[in-house]
């Protein structure tokens, strides 16, 4: 114990708390400050996602307009789901599905699947030796239907500017299913700006369509506010499995790099979205394309569960 401290909360630690009024009022969030410059906030009523992300009292991450959002006002019909999408640093992409609403065997998949607007069914936190662990549990399961659950640990050091992010998904039910993730993690003002420095070591980039093709050669480069533009997403391939992506900024000395598994997490979207109020950059690893359910099954990339098995995957996020 440090004879200097009355209680643990002056160093590091958890909190909760309730949302008031808005379309996020009643909503859970527990706010993590690790007593070395991370503060994020998690959000078990929205999958245990993560919105708000600081770093030495500078914003890492985007809110978009519509802010916080309560799991009640989620519309599933095709691509409303950004009527709710609160953005913050990380939006969940899955279960069922990912990107471009599609018809799948006969499932219609809405836009990004449902995961992000599920409420957690468990979340709690504790700390261990050197870090501050939040939990949750997440049912993304219907009748006649899918059964898939998300069962997600963020670790925190008290020690350094690290935390990871670990999921596993798991097929509770009785056939095979397909699933597919995405880690929609998305970076604000004022660590990105035009000046922002943009670091991801691939080896292949491709425009996800022509209008992003014919800027391919500035995919590193970001740009000030634009009225009207029409966002460009590009995927990005690494040969060696290590995935990794950074953003700097010059002005504020200060960069957040995103490190993980590229043989498991095989699909990188690199979100380029810089409109005015929409100005964003999203930094997405996952283990397929945005491209919809019924794309990645005729690409071969779809994945599957078989009933009882577990797919754990793992991502990195380091702050200097």
């Amino acid at each position: 114990m440090n004879q200097y401290v009355g209680h643990e909360s002056q160093l590091y630690g958890i909190e909760e708390h309730r949302l008031v009024g808005g379309k996020g009022d009643g909503m859970r969030l527990f706010e993590i400050n690790n007593g070395k410059g991370i503060e994020f906030t998690v959000s078990p009523d929205r999958n245990g996602d993560i919105t708000r992300l600081r770093f030495k009292g500078i914003n890492m991450s985007y809110m978009s307009p519509c802010g916080y959002v309560a799991p009640a006002y989620y519309d599933s019909i095709g691509a409303n789901w950004l009527n709710s999408f609160t953005a913050g640093f990380l939006t969940t992409c899955g279960l069922n599905g990912v990107g471009t609403p599609c018809v799948d065997e006969g499932e219609e998949i809405p836009l990004h699947g449902s995961i992000a607007n599920q409420p957690c069914e468990q979340a709690y936190y504790y700390e261990e030796e050197g870090s501050l662990i939040i939990k949750t549990v997440t049912k993304d399961e219907t009748i006649f239907g899918r059964k898939l659950r998300l069962t997600r640990e963020i670790s925190v050091s008290v020690r350094e500017n690290v935390f990871t992010i670990t999921d596993t998904i798991e097929n509770t039910g009785g056939k095979r299913e397909p699933f597919e993730i995405l880690y929609h993690m998305n970076m604000g003002y004022p660590l990105l700006d035009e000046d922002s420095v943009i670091t991801i070591p691939s080896t292949k980039v491709t425009g996800r369509d022509d209008h992003a093709t014919e800027d391919i050669d500035n995919w590193m480069n970001m740009e000030k506010p634009q009225a009207d533009y029409q966002e460009r997403c590009y995927y990005h391939e690494f040969a060696d499995g290590k995935g990794i992506a950074t953003i700097y900024q010059p002005k504020l000395e200060t960069s957040l790099t995103i490190a993980y598994d590229a043989t498991s997490l095989d699909g990188f979207t690199e979100w380029k979205m810089m409109g005015v109020r929409d100005y964003v950059l999203g930094l997405e690893c996952g283990n397929c394309y945005p491209d919809g359910r019924a794309a990645m099954r005729e690409s071969g990339m779809l994945k599957f569960l078989n009933p009882g098995e577990k797919k754990t995957y793992s991502v990195t996020i380091t702050l200097k």
